[in-house]
């Protein structure tokens, strides 16, 4: 990796870690990312500590790529991690310090579904080291709930906020809106119920029909259209301004010293060692940025980590691809950013951009102050436009 290349890069960015916990309950039919059903969570109790082990050798074959460098953030996601024994995720961060140094105000979030945990369950998970918490509520309406797939019910989702409330500083809801069969008066009651517990953070994600999902192939046949959804868009931004709630990401929004830092780092191009099932890797060095993907199936995962054969993919980011990668991320936060860290994360000169972002100002998408960028309204709501702009010709 420290061999002469094209790019050069003066230093490198933040390095963050994320921990991959593949496992669920039950798959939800709009969810792409790489997690596996149990028939029980007794089927858990016997791949807990093999799949410690693994995470924990894994990151040991890593190390000589991040030597020297500190962990700013840590993201334990999934699947469902709170279905892990908080003694467990102990021992893990025990382990995992062992190994990296982490900063002294290292953000540790944990992902944690409703319906997977009783009484005093994060009490016992802040006691292991976890510092924030992110909740996927996704609906407090039972017959939008059951449309969703989710396991919890209207009900365990307040008490599992109530006691995140009651537990930790910093914690994010997830919501989802545009949801089969939902009317913009549905949603209004669905917000306002987040917005009741006064949350730090609340992370708001329009359904979308991913490929390779059961919605994919099987779409449901009631979902507002889309001035509905828009109207919906319309409601976050008034109400989570009245909350004190600041959108600070596309989908993000949260209260002053509350921005979630691990996201904050993947929008500006940061590093990130990505350990566990299907986890994904990005790493800089001198002269070169690289991608790893880690094999999706948890057991030949854990079977690959033994003998340091986990990595499915390996390859080095093509600098054609950099402009349109960079792009991807820090577009989609709502402040902007300054240009030179353009520079400064991928080795290019900005010249070489110059001409994209001239016309995203001419249509209208961005405005540029000195050096610094940040996208219209216009921008922001057709996103993916803007960033094609900045796609390799």
């Amino acid at each position: 990796m420290m061999r002469l290349g094209t790019l050069q890069l003066q230093s490198l960015p933040p390095l963050s870690l994320y921990i991959h916990l593949p496992w669920c309950l039950k798959k939800c039919p709009y969810c792409d990312f790489n997690s596996h059903e149990l028939k029980s969570t007794e089927q858990l109790q016997g791949k807990q500590k093999e799949y410690i082990q693994a995470l924990v050798q894994d990151l040991e074959q890593s190390l000589e790529l991040i030597w020297g460098r500190s962990i700013q953030t840590i993201f334990i996601g999934g699947g469902t991690p709170s279905l892990f024994e908080p003694e467990l995720i102990d021992e893990l961060l025990s382990l995992v310090r062992a190994r990296v140094t982490l900063a002294a105000d290292c953000e540790i979030t944990l992902e944690a579904n409703p319906g997977t945990f009783e009484k005093d369950r994060f009490t016992a998970f802040k006691s292991a080291g976890i510092n924030r918490l992110s909740i996927g509520v996704q609906s407090f309406n039972d017959r939008h709930l059951s449309a969703l797939g989710r396991v919890h019910n209207r009900t365990q989702a307040i008490e599992a906020i109530e006691e995140a409330a009651s537990t930790f500083k910093t914690f994010n809801l997830d919501l989802m809106y545009a949801l089969p069969g939902q009317s913009l008066e549905d949603f209004k009651e669905d917000l306002s119920t987040a917005l009741s517990f006064d949350p730090p953070h609340l992370s708001i994600y329009h359904l979308t029909l991913e490929p390779n999902t059961y919605f994919a192939k099987y779409p449901p046949k009631d979902l507002p259209d889309e001035d509905t959804a828009f109207d919906m868009l319309d409601w976050i931004a008034q109400e989570t301004a009245k909350q004190g709630l600041s959108r600070y990401e596309v989908s993000a929004f949260a209260k002053t010293s509350h921005r979630c830092q691990h996201n904050l780092n993947y929008w500006h191009f940061g590093d990130y060692l990505g350990i566990g099932a299907g986890a994904h890797s990005k790493l800089s060095f001198a002269h070169r940025i690289v991608r790893q993907v880690r094999i999706r199936d948890p057991q030949m995962y854990v079977s690959a980590a033994r003998d340091g054969s986990q990595l499915a993919q390996h390859q080095e980011i093509k600098r054609k691809s950099l402009p349109f990668e960079f792009m991807l991320n820090a577009l989609r936060l709502k402040d902007g950013f300054d240009i030179n860290e353009y520079l400064e994360r991928t080795g290019l000169p900005v010249s070489g951009i110059q001409k994209p972002i001239q016309e995203a100002i001419e249509k209208g998408f961005l405005t540029q102050k000195d050096s610094w960028l940040q996208p219209t309204t216009r921008g922001f709501d057709f996103l993916n436009d803007l960033t094609s702009l900045f796609l390799e010709d």
